[in-house]
């Protein structure tokens, strides 16, 4: 019997030839001058291109967004050619690739910023360590966005994804989760504002909608997709409480509206953070998805049977995997035979070079 994960399936414009997800993983190996992608990153993405859908790694919009060392870029014209490279790789190996569009927000460092503040919602400090070629920097108060320095953001994800287009994207993921600048605005914990950006629903899920609007402008809605993360708790600074899920079915009502490729919808980040937590949802994908009316990418741990299972079970269109494609580039036909999975190498995640990012074994060698 085929397994349903191996069967193609099409998330808006988007025609998969699997339902076997690349999701997107910071791996710290680009350029750190120019943040433009590496000769290795084209070698490493080429290797996953069996993929259904590789979704890119985190790829920061303006020098304002970032957060993070070796991380890449896509507003600049030499961030673009480098991207091409990359997107011309999978192309050829018959695979599709949309860009993960990034704004680290608070979650940053005054030294990736010639030692101003990053920008947020609020001036609220989330109190994280963050990664760091200096270390791991505690944060610091962040300098809340003006009403005319959102529209600049806004802009920059606008440029961002007709970049992503001009650098030969199939389309583009909007990373609105994991306690980034959107989930900041979504987030009481980060936004106490007292204007249109914040308190009720509707306005902390104002930004959300006018990024959506203005990528909309210059790239089909049904080749963008977004990424939520309703259930982290304890981590980057946001936390699950009584107006969470209030909040993001609202923020899936609002997405409904624009025809969007798809919705990638990740289950609890760390569930044990859930523990003691008395509004929170044992499982999100159940949740949504009789709430989203656009095609779900479920994202959560699961392995091929458990991920096979969700999809019998109509919860999702198909699955991301991460650590998986980490140390299996092959991971499809590994699926399809049932070989075993070679298991990652955690201490070469961030580490920079080849090592744990282009020399896993795949069957055929």
């Amino acid at each position: 019997m085929t397994l349903q994960l191996l069967t193609p399936v099409r998330l808006g414009a988007l025609a998969l030839k699997n339902r076997v997800v690349m999701a997107p993983l910071t791996r710290c190996r680009c350029d750190n001058a120019g943040y433009v992608p590496s000769e290795m990153m084209r070698r490493y993405y080429a290797q996953r291109a069996g993929a259904g859908l590789i979704v890119s790694e985190g790829t920061i919009v303006s020098p304002q967004a970032r957060g993070y060392p070796f991380t890449p870029g896509i507003w600049s014209d030499e961030q673009v050619a480098g991207w091409r490279r990359v997107t011309d790789a999978v192309h050829e190996k018959g695979g599709l690739i949309v860009c993960q569009l990034w704004h680290c927000g608070r979650l940053s460092l005054p030294e990736f910023h010639g030692g101003k503040p990053p920008v947020a919602p609020s001036a609220i400090n989330p109190n994280w360590k963050m990664f760091s070629p200096s270390g791991q920097p505690e944060t610091v108060t962040p300098h809340a966005l003006t009403r005319d320095e959102i529209a600049g953001v806004v802009a920059d994800f606008r440029r961002a994804a007709a970049n992503a287009l001009a650098a030969g994207f199939d389309g583009a993921e909007i990373h609105s989760s994991n306690g980034y600048l959107f989930h900041q605005f979504f987030s009481r914990d980060a936004n106490t504002r007292d204007d249109e950006y914040g308190g009720s629903h509707e306005n902390r899920a104002r930004f959300f909608c006018q990024v959506l609007e203005a990528v909309g402008q210059v790239m089909p809605f049904d080749r963008l997709g977004c990424r939520l993360n309703p259930m982290m708790n304890r981590f980057h600074g946001v936390n699950v409480d009584a107006d969470t899920v209030p909040m993001w079915e609202h923020v899936v009502a609002r997405a409904n509206a624009y025809g969007l490729a798809y919705l990638h919808l990740s289950e609890a980040f760390m569930p044990r953070q859930l523990d003691d937590t008395p509004h929170a949802l044992s499982d999100v994908g159940a949740h949504f998805r009789p709430l989203a009316k656009m095609p779900l990418i479920a994202n959560g741990g699961f392995d091929r049977d458990t991920g096979e299972a969700r999809l019998h079970a109509g919860l999702c269109d198909a699955v991301a995997y991460g650590r998986a494609w980490i140390a299996n580039p092959d991971l499809v036909e590994r699926f399809a035979r049932g070989a075993p999975l070679n298991p990652p190498d955690l201490a070469t995640f961030y580490s920079g070079g080849e090592k744990g990012y282009l020399d896993y074994a795949t069957l055929s060698a």
